[in-house]
């Protein structure tokens, strides 16, 4: 279940607030090269209405204004995103580097290099528990406990020089990198930065990711962020990267925009089977691969590959509904998901490995924020 937030002013709106939903937590600034302002809204009362997948209305709570925090620059790996529908079970993603490029138009799935990915993916963001960045050092050690049977590494941003250090740490683990780029108002920098960290050797590279959860956010329209990975594209195939690019957003979004994976070179999506009140830990991977066709039938490609970019299940929180943070419970859904996508495991990425003490937890998502780590704590610290 997903949950969309107005301010008591905006309630007559629900209906489009209902089309073209908000995320509900504020990790969206990052460590970039100029000042960032995020905006506190904490003085501001919030109703928070819960939506099935369809969009339908189903409850509505409020939460009352906190005291007003300081504005401050925070890190950009996000918090996940409360939604009911669930994604799909991918068919096996083809790896990066291509032989032939995707037509800007109608891109479809790329071919593989000579690494292959066999393994899960998750995620991963390089920072301290104050926020700061981590060392290539850090970053080092935190990939050496990740274990075995995974593949693929998600980022988010090219924020504390994440390209570098991260695909430094993926070559050392034999890895591949989901690399993330925050900022679609910057496209041309952000790429420039990109080709300049990978010094012509995209191998480590598996696939470009442009936005994250931007139109669930209402922080951009489809149509914006559709011509963002079109720009992206043609910059980084001129660069000499012919692997896929794609963009990320909630099942929800994504159901309401298709044009959103119509446009990637395969659809991305992310989705938290504990934001639905009636799924508890065991049914978690169940929750996935059953609205496979849900998702396809609104693509215009039936058949594209799609990936869950975004699922886990959180050790610590408040309880809801069915769904019971706790560390067996968190084991429990890692397992059932991990079933789920047995044959093909690079079709889901696990977020995330390690607790996220960076973060602060908020009500409206449980209390649950910090605790998706599935390894626990950070081995870097």
């Amino acid at each position: 279940m997903r949950a969309a937030t107005l301010s008591l002013a905006a309630i007559s709106l629900l209906q489009l607030a209902v089309a073209q939903p908000h995320r509900r937590h504020a990790h969206e600034a990052f460590h970039a090269k100029k000042d960032v302002t995020v905006r506190d809204d904490s003085n501001v009362a919030r109703v928070i209405v819960y939506v099935d997948q369809n969009g339908n209305p189903v409850s509505t709570t409020t939460q009352l204004p906190t005291a007003q925090t300081q504005a401050a620059v925070a890190p950009a790996s996000p918090s996940p995103t409360p939604e009911a529908a669930a994604p799909v079970v991918a068919d096996k993603v083809a790896d990066t580097n291509a032989s032939s490029a995707s037509s800007d138009s109608a891109p479809s799935a790329s071919a593989s290099s000579d690494a292959s990915t066999t393994g899960y993916g998750l995620t991963y963001s390089p920072y301290n528990k104050d926020g700061t960045c981590k060392t290539a050092d850090q970053v080092l050690t935190d990939f050496g406990g990740f274990g075995s049977g995974y593949s693929t590494v998600r980022t988010y941003g090219i924020d504390c020089d994440t390209v570098s250090t991260v695909v430094a740490a993926a070559k050392a683990h034999g890895m591949k990198v989901f690399q993330g780029i925050f900022d679609i108002t910057d496209i041309e920098g952000s790429v420039k930065d990109i080709v300049s960290a990978v010094n012509g050797d995209w191998s480590t590279i598996h696939t470009i990711s442009v936005g994250n959860e931007l139109v669930n956010s209402g922080k951009s329209s489809a149509a914006t962020v559709v011509e963002a990975m079109s720009s992206a594209r043609t910059l980084l195939r001129a660069a000499g990267y012919n692997g896929p690019v794609v963009t990320c957003d909630t099942l929800v979004a994504t159901l309401a925009n298709p044009s959103l994976c119509d446009n990637a070179d395969y659809c991305a999506v992310n989705s938290h089977p504990f934001f639905d009140p009636n799924t508890d830990a065991s049914s978690a991977g169940t929750f996935l691969t059953r609205s496979i066709e849900s998702l396809k039938s609104k693509l215009a490609n039936s058949s594209q590959t799609v990936v869950i970019t975004e699922t886990g299940w959180p050790s610590q929180g408040s309880t809801n509904g069915l769904a019971i943070p706790s560390s067996s419970n968190q084991e429990t859904a890692i397992a059932a998901i991990k079933s789920a996508f047995q044959s093909a495991p690079d079709g889901v990425m696990l977020f995330n490995p390690y607790n996220m003490m960076w973060k602060t937890s908020t009500a409206d998502q449980f209390g649950a924020e910090q605790w998706w780590g599935f390894l626990g704590d950070c081995p870097s610290g």
